[in-house]
């Protein structure tokens, strides 16, 4: 295992912000765990791919870097298999692999940034797929005593970006594998119009879970800026889901809301267009700012500070809750 000291976390984390770590042990094998860590841990955080955080401060608390690998399938037949992947695998290399391997359920996902570990935390999803979907079990460490667990589908209480990892347990488990049950036999989505869109232009009418794939990394490539060029953590906030009466009432200061209904009393909108609505698409201050093309996404156009970036946030979340009576929620880790 390594062991850093006093080591800046600019080079590890999307927004490419600045900030020094006390303390980084690097996780590169369950011996590390078993071997070199005394239990109970206390005072660390968990770091993945750096993809969802956003730095304010120094980091005082030591921090655990994942970046154990390994992916195996357990069973198969000819409907299904099993396969268990290491927390520390980069998550697109992953649905890329389950793609090469006929292996389908994550095509919907591609291009998510980020590690296999930190999917469950907040049930990633995209195009009209969440991850839980396809998750069998995850297997965590208790940080307060050393064992090893497993978690069914059911016992993560998944939600919108949301698990007991997130919630109750957040903080108490470190997740070092997640095991997902993937189909042999492709189930196509392509409710969302600009997926359709890509397709029909590339003269697709009966996709593949690859033509899907490449469709939503064309999409996302378009939307989204490459944070090796502009620092960023993609979607900053999630997308609110509201009462309809709320909505209603929205629908009558604004024509074509785009939206998805969730149940008979409540629909879910986009924080981005509620962002651009309010007037922040493209808001530039010095070496921050919303992205142009983009207004989900909050930019470190170089030498930003997490505080700058944090104290944006705040302003637009006051700005569209007194505009549009909408609270949106970080879904940023902010450190």
């Amino acid at each position: 295992m390594k062991i850093l000291h006093n080591t800046d976390l600019q080079p590890f984390n999307t927004f490419n912000i600045n900030s020094i770590a006390a303390e980084i042990f690097v996780i590169e094998s369950m011996d590390d765990f078993e071997n070199n860590l005394k239990f109970p841990l206390k005072n660390i955080k968990i770091w993945g791919g750096g993809s969802n955080i956003l730095l304010t401060q120094p980091q005082s608390d030591t921090i655990l870097k994942i970046e154990t690998k390994g992916k195996n399938i357990l069973q198969e037949n000819d409907n299904e298999a099993i396969v268990k992947v290491a927390a520390g695998e980069n998550w697109h290399q992953f649905v890329l692999w389950s793609l090469e391997n006929k292996l389908y359920g994550l095509e919907n996902l591609s291009l998510i940034p980020g590690t296999v570990g930190a999917c469950p935390i907040q049930n990633i999803g995209a195009y009209g797929v969440e991850v839980k979907s396809v998750i069998e079990n995850v297997e965590a460490i208790d940080l307060e005593t050393g064992k090893t667990l497993t978690f069914a589908n059911q016992d993560c209480e998944f939600g919108y970006r949301d698990s007991i990892f997130k919630s109750k347990y957040k903080g108490k488990y470190l997740i070092t594998s997640v095991i997902f049950k993937l189909s042999k036999k492709p189930n196509i989505k392509i409710g969302y119009g600009d997926v359709q869109k890509i397709l029909a232009e590339n003269g697709i009418s009966n996709p593949t879970p690859s033509d899907v794939s490449n469709a939503i990394i064309s999409i996302r490539q378009s939307k989204l800026p490459d944070p090796k060029e502009v620092g960023n953590a993609g979607s900053f906030f999630k997308n609110p889901i509201i009462p309809i009466d709320l909505f209603d009432n929205l629908k009558q200061k604004f024509d074509n809301i785009p939206s998805y209904p969730i149940d008979n009393e409540s629909i879910k909108i986009p924080a981005g267009w509620i962002i651009e609505k309010c007037g922040w698409k493209g808001f530039r201050e010095s070496n921050f700012g919303v992205h142009p093309n983009q207004a989900l996404v909050l930019v470190n156009y170089g030498g930003a500070s997490g505080k700058s970036i944090h104290h944006l946030a705040q302003k637009i979340q006051s700005d569209c809750y007194e505009k549009m009576g909408i609270k949106l929620e970080m879904e940023v880790n902010v450190w």
